[in-house]
């Protein structure tokens, strides 16, 4: 079974619990004005690896894995829109006893019966998804990402019915997505969940204008600036508020 990758990082301390060999998938449904991984978005693009490279590529970083807690990240791109080539991964993995962790924006969830039911059996071989809720308001949203959002609340209602643990992830961009209303929103929404073990405010950066640069693609929001700590945990302390119930 093969896939297309765009990228490995081996020793990966951000994506999940302990030290993480992470997988980047390539392709992406959802055009983020934040993202630093645009060159992730091509569909059919990347290097084609075999899940038997990756599992001869991952077993020499299994001991520091083991000693840390960690495992296994795939994320992208969108590593939904592969999952075929999750699925016989994270089985490999599982056969060694790495845990597994799905980074995901949700951005191609479907209630199609095909996917549905590709989508339940990788479920079953991941011990953690890692869920990017990037706005609360569907207009907002479909400005930030140019799609709804609609699709992607359904996909977190539905990890949560099927009580898979999800880290949720909010980005954090001054002027964009750090309204109080929209965060008490989104804080109110989580609360509905019932999977939830952590919630995680990531600050929005630049560390990926240059890709953008080399793409030809003008950087939408190359006037804004990083957040401060101070307004990172002020929106952390919103969202967790409306949240004390599974945080």
């Amino acid at each position: 079974m093969n896939g297309n990758v765009h990228s490995i990082e081996t020793l990966g301390t951000v994506d999940g619990p302990g030290l993480r060999y992470v997988v980047f998938l390539q392709g992406c449904l959802l055009r983020c004005q934040f993202c630093h991984n645009a060159d992730t978005w091509e569909l059919g693009k990347g290097t084609v690896m075999s899940v038997t490279e990756i599992i001869d590529d991952i077993k020499s970083y299994l001991p520091f894995m083991q000693a840390s807690g960690g495992g296994i990240t795939v994320s992208g791109g969108e590593p939904l829109l592969q999952l075929d080539f999750l699925h016989e991964l994270f089985k490999r993995c599982k056969s060694l006893g790495i845990h597994t962790v799905i980074d995901s924006s949700g951005g191609c969830f479907s209630y199609d019966e095909v996917f549905i039911e590709k989508l339940k059996a990788v479920l079953e071989l991941t011990d953690l998804v890692l869920l990017d809720l990037k706005h609360i308001d569907e207009k907002k949203h479909q400005k930030l990402t140019g799609k709804s959002n609609k699709h992607i609340l359904q996909f977190a209602k539905f990890l949560s019915d099927l009580k898979i643990p999800v880290w949720i992830r909010h980005v954090l961009v001054p002027g964009v997505t750090n309204d109080e209303k929209d965060l008490e929103r989104l804080g109110e929404f989580i609360h509905t969940l019932n999977n939830v073990e952590k919630i995680e405010i990531l600050p929005y950066h630049k560390l990926g204008v240059y890709k953008w640069n080399a793409l030809g693609i003008k950087y939408p929001l190359e006037n804004v600036e990083p957040p401060s700590e101070a307004e990172v945990e002020w929106a952390y302390q919103i969202l967790t508020t409306k949240t004390l119930v599974n945080v």
